[in-house]
């Protein structure tokens, strides 16, 4: 069984997807991409590489706190960016956000992202 988890802190979706996706049976809290969108205006953020991933790091918060989770029950995330030379000042900027044990993960740079985000980043957390 599965339950889609919505919230308006963070953008809606832009497709035919969920923002999250509870697979009761296995506990687990399954996150779509999100990208440097801010959700009061669904406009991308303004700044560099620091200030998009700070509002995907925000963005994906929101929808942890809305499937009932956390930072701290992310297993595993995706990073993918627009260019590789970023790297370094993303992963300044993400790991602020977990604690002594972070999560597994994949980096990828891929060709584009949508409305031409420079990272994007998806995860999977555990509940309770």
């Amino acid at each position: 069984m599965r339950k889609p988890v919505s919230t308006s802190e963070a953008p809606r979706a832009i497709g035919p997807y969920s923002q999250a996706i509870v697979a009761s049976g296995s506990r687990l809290l399954f996150l779509s991409g999100q990208i440097p969108l801010d959700p009061a205006t669904g406009e991308m953020v303004a700044g560099g590489i620091e200030e998009q991933t700070r509002r995907v790091m925000e963005n994906l918060r929101a929808v942890l706190s809305a499937g009932g989770a956390g930072f701290d029950r992310v297993v595993r995330t995706t990073i993918f960016l627009l260019d590789l030379a970023d790297f370094a000042k993303v992963n300044e900027v993400y790991g602020g956000y977990f604690g002594a044990s972070p999560p597994a993960r994949a980096t990828v740079q891929v060709a584009a992202l949508p409305r031409g985000a420079r990272v994007e980043i998806d995860a999977i957390a555990v509940l309770e």
